[in-house]
C-alpha cells in the first residue's frame, strides 16, 4: 500500500469517528431538549450569521421560505429567536437570536466538544504536540485548496 493511500485511510477513518461522535452527541442534546433537529439546524445558523432573513436560512436548509418561517414562529413563541423588520428593507425580516437562544446554541458546543477533551487527556504531552502540528499543517493545505475553487 502507497504512503499516499495508507494516510487518505487513516484520515478517512478518524473523519468517520469524528463525524460519528460530534453527531451522535449534538443529536442526543437536541433530542433531550426537545427540539427538532431542522430547529436546532437553523438556530445553528442563526448563531453563526449573528441575525439573517428568512430568505438566507431558507436558502442555507434548501427548504421553502414557508418551511422556514414556520420554524421561526415557533422558535419566537419558545423565546428562542427574534424577528423584527429590517431596518434598510421594511418588507423583509430580521432573525435574531434571543439570550436563551444563544445560550442554548452555545451549551450544544460545549456539549459536542467535551470526548475532544477527553482525548486530550488520553494522549501525552508529545503525541498533544505531533496531532496539534499535523492538525496545523491539514489546515494549511485546506486554505489552498479552498483558495483555487
Amino acid at each position: 500500500m502507497t504512503n499516499s493511500l495508507q494516510f487518505s485511510q487513516s484520515l478517512r477513518k478518524w473523519m468517520d469517528t469524528f463525524t460519528y461522535r460530534s453527531m451522535h452527541d449534538s443529536a442526543r442534546f437536541v433530542k433531550n431538549s426537545g427540539y427538532s433537529m431542522a430547529q436546532f439546524f437553523l438556530m445553528m445558523q442563526v448563531y453563526r450569521r449573528e441575525h439573517c432573513g428568512i430568505s438566507d436560512l431558507s436558502e442555507h436548509l434548501e427548504t421553502s421560505n414557508a418551511a422556514v418561517s414556520q420554524l421561526v414562529d415557533k422558535l419566537v413563541q419558545a423565546n428562542m429567536l427574534t424577528r423584527t423588520e429590517d431596518p434598510n428593507d421594511r418588507r423583509a425580516k430580521k432573525v435574531e437570536l434571543t439570550k436563551e437562544g444563544r445560550t442554548f446554541i452555545e451549551e450544544s458546543i460545549n456539549v459536542r466538544y467535551l470526548w475532544v477533551d477527553q482525548l486530550a487527556d488520553a494522549l501525552s504531552n508529545e503525541e498533544e504536540h505531533k496531532v496539534a502540528k499535523a492538525l496545523s499543517i491539514l489546515d494549511e493545505a485546506m486554505k489552498k485548496i479552498e483558495s483555487r475553487e
